[in-house]
């Protein structure tokens, strides 16, 4: 279900957010976590491709030490390019928190599960940071200017072979967002702590197997204001790539990274499963 793709593509985030004033982050609610996080994240840089690798793409699976060499070919692989909005703010408790949807049950892909703001790149867009910030307005009604970007992560690969780009942000203000969703693609909007993502805790997995090569898919069981979620698959590997990084720690539990080998004829119908 989940992939992680590393190319020597190059990462967009434009120098407007990656030179962005650390002194303009004193408006983020007044936490001094949350302006030592985007010190933090603003000097991040995803691991570079290695001198291999620049000759070939790579995909992975499940997370960033599993690598299988594909061929340089464009007729074979060529994803679409997304992004998703890793928003985070500070809790009342002073926690780190990220902003989550569940999709409707309308749509005709992932409809009813958990996933983060975010969507395909549109012409118009200069950067991924754009793409994202756009895509959570439209899908929740977050206004762009109350969000700092700070970094983009690594990509990952969904199941259906879209090239992901998870676009960390800094909530400015939580107060002032008062989330709109968008009926025809959110059924629902609600926050949780970034810190659970790598905890052992309330999670599960399910071993499955790609060409030959078994993996693990993560599941994470979270309930808010009565309501029961489940966070998995691209989801969860997004969130536990990033709370990996804002929390400088791995994961307290083995992902399991195999390698995993490409089909040889990739069409719209084929995905991971």
């Amino acid at each position: 279900m989940l992939s992680f793709l590393r190319t020597n593509l190059p990462l967009s985030l434009s120098p407007l957010y990656q030179k962005a004033s650390f002194f303009s982050l004193m408006e983020c609610s007044g936490s001094n976590r949350l302006m030592a996080l985007a010190h933090q994240l603003r000097f991040y840089k995803p691991p570079s491709a290695s001198p291999d690798e620049i000759e070939e793409q790579t995909i992975e699976v499940g997370f960033q030490e599993s690598v299988t060499p594909i061929p340089k070919d464009p007729q074979r692989f060529r994803p679409k390019r997304a992004a998703v909005l890793v928003c985070i703010f500070a809790g009342d408790d002073g926690d780190f928190r990220v902003i989550l949807t569940k999709r409707s049950s309308r749509l005709s892909t992932h409809s009813g599960e958990v996933s983060l703001p975010g969507g395909k790149a549109e012409e118009g867009d200069k950067d991924d940071g754009e793409t994202a910030t756009r895509e959570a307005k439209e899908e929740i009604g977050l206004d762009p200017t109350l969000v700092h970007v700070v970094t983009v992560l690594e990509p990952f690969l969904s199941k259906h072979l879209l090239r992901v780009i998870p676009v960390i942000g800094i909530l400015r203000d939580k107060k002032a967002f008062k989330a709109m969703p968008n009926p025809a693609e959110v059924e629902a909007v609600f926050d949780a702590p970034l810190e659970m993502f790598i905890k052992d805790e309330n999670r599960r997995v399910e071993e499955r197997e790609w060409m030959g090569e078994k993996y693990l898919v993560h599941f994470f069981d979270y309930e808010t204001e009565k309501k029961k979620y489940l966070i998995w698959g691209l989801t969860a590997g997004i969130l536990i790539r990033a709370a990996s990084v804002v929390f400088q720690r791995p994961p307290a539990f083995v992902e399991q990274n195999p390698k995993f080998r490409f089909p040889k004829v990739v069409n719209s119908d084929t995905v991971m499963h």
